[in-house]
């Protein structure tokens, strides 16, 4: 049976999607083609139909994801006051709901360890996620009037908040996993000067 251009593009769009999720839950290391193909109930030999190799679909997942990732943290603080936007942003980022969705979660907190072993190409796209979300936190930064270097600033901040994401996750303690997931908001807050701003909370969907 063949299929028309766009089954092919929507069918596309879910290998993405799912790929992104398995790729952020369980490493490029754990990433299999076979359990995916399966997942989206099609045959292993599809898969050839989309991507040229395993590594080719990961980088493509992989750019989807940041682009996605981007969205949402415009979407969190969208019509917000620049301070206010800021404070909701890192509220958002640095929460057990974020936490709790690894598979859904930023690629940065997700995949950060696993990219010093993997290809050029997908450290490639990598990078480039990462510099486009410093990009846009500087912005944010910059806007909310933060003295300082904002992209100096930003990529420190995203280190902070990605990294305090990630170790909350390899906690098995919970209560302490969460006291350091609050500790770390309101550190990068006080740093960003604010602390005193009320931002308007959410969670990570």
């Amino acid at each position: 049976m063949r299929y028309s251009e766009t089954h092919k593009s929507e069918t596309h769009d879910r290998l993405l999607k799912s790929a992104g999720r398995m790729l952020r839950a369980k490493g490029p290391d754990g990433f299999a083609v076979a359990e995916l193909m399966k997942e989206a109930g099609l045959t292993h030999g599809g898969f050839y139909a989309h991507f040229k190799s395993k590594d080719a679909l990961m980088a493509e997942a992989l750019a989807a994801v940041f682009a996605r990732a981007k969205d949402r943290y415009r979407r969190a603080v969208e019509g917000l006051p620049p301070r206010h936007a800021l404070a909701t942003y890192i509220d958002v980022y640095v929460s057990p709901s974020h936490r709790d969705n690894a598979g859904n979660g930023c690629p940065i907190t997700a995949l950060s360890s696993d990219m010093p072993r993997q290809s050029k190409k997908l450290r490639a796209v990598f990078d480039a996620g990462v510099k486009s979300l410093v990009d846009s936190l500087a912005g944010r930064i910059a806007a909310a009037g933060i003295e300082g270097d904002s992209e100096t600033l930003s990529a420190s901040v995203l280190s902070a908040m990605a990294g305090a994401v990630a170790v909350s996750r390899a906690v098995s303690d919970k209560n302490l996993s969460d006291e350091m997931l609050e500790a770390a908001r309101a550190s990068i807050k006080a740093r960003l000067g604010v602390s005193d701003v009320q931002s308007s909370g959410g969670t990570w969907q």
